[in-house]
């Protein structure tokens, strides 16, 4: 390897370096702009955790949910959800509840432009306990969550290299949480269903590059901290781009075709995958080393025959 070879790739891992280290400085500023989000304008809860009306009717099966919704939100002075049952026809409707049965309208008179007979098959209305029992639930999956993750990293990785991996996932949370917070998009189950998923998928991607800077630390002891997370990133970055991409495209499909129901759901993963990205190479290779990540923590000592 000549000189104008080794010197090209000393300035490309300083380069990364720069790239690490400015990436998780706008990773905590963002972070911390996020959490002041949520605690200033909070969630704009969906039916699941706030109550209100379910209804499932049959219709004429021709009619789409394009052409219920306009006149449902109309007439409800809400967004009304049009959800497609399990047959075609049937349509499960759920809107906030109108205490006031008279000024609650009827549906028949509602939908009678559609020139079809309605059939209201069942109708109930969720009440606000169960919507609280809900957010209690949803609440204790991610906490009960985090923490079976916590414990695997912790038995799988030195403490360093873990708390690396478990703030990025802190950090994909956040940040699809301040989004939701910030458009004030609903949030209902399918976005905690969503939240769920992309803790999966960014442990998976913190975990690979953990293990290769694992991997490195022990092939080569003699080097430091920052030239090995450097390598283990590099190494990694064309395998993370690649899933990345192809999971990015299954979820703008499934977001495109899914319709109104999995908008929020699509939303959520497409944000989550963007961070996970990121927070994967930036914030879960830098933290470790700042925390004083070595060689010597993953060096076995050999046993030595005691005379």
């Amino acid at each position: 390897m000549n000189s104008k070879t080794i010197n090209n790739s000393s300035q490309a891992l300083a380069y990364l370096t720069k790239w690490r280290y400015a990436s998780s400085l706008i990773s905590i500023v963002f972070m911390l702009l996020s959490l002041t989000v949520i605690g200033v304008k909070g969630f704009n809860w969906g039916l699941d955790f706030t109550g209100g009306v379910v209804t499932e009717i049959q219709i004429d099966k021709r009619i789409t949910a394009s052409e219920i919704q306009p006149l449902m939100n109309a007439a409800y002075q809400q967004e009304v959800s049009v959800i497609s049952a399990s047959e075609p026809g049937r349509w499960v409707l759920r809107y906030a509840n109108i205490p006031d049965e008279t000024q609650r309208p009827q549906l028949h008179t509602v939908l009678a432009p559609l020139n079809s007979d309605i059939i209201v098959l069942n109708s109930s209305i969720v009440g606000p306990q169960v919507g609280q029992e809900l957010v209690e639930q949803g609440g204790l999956a991610l906490l009960v969550a985090m923490l079976c993750i916590m414990g695997y990293l912790s038995f799988r990785f030195e403490w360093r290299l873990a708390s690396g991996a478990l703030f990025a996932l802190v950090h994909d949370v956040v940040f699809v949480l301040a989004f939701f917070s910030l458009s004030q998009m609903e949030f209902n189950l399918t976005v905690l269903a969503a939240i769920l998923a992309i803790l999966g998928y960014s442990l998976n991607d913190s975990i690979i590059i953990a293990d290769r800077v694992r991997e490195q630390l022990v092939a080569k002891p003699q080097w430091n901290a920052t030239d090995i997370n450097n390598l283990a990133v590099k190494s990694t970055f064309s395998r993370t781009m690649v899933t990345s991409g192809t999971t990015l495209l299954t979820v703008v499909a499934l977001w495109v075709m899914g319709g109104a129901p999995l908008e929020g759901f699509s939303i959520a993963m497409f944000i989550g995958i963007l961070t996970g990205t990121w927070s994967s190479i930036s914030v879960g290779a830098t933290l470790p080393e700042f925390l004083g990540l070595k060689a010597e923590h993953y060096l076995v000592v050999p046993l030595t025959d005691t005379p």
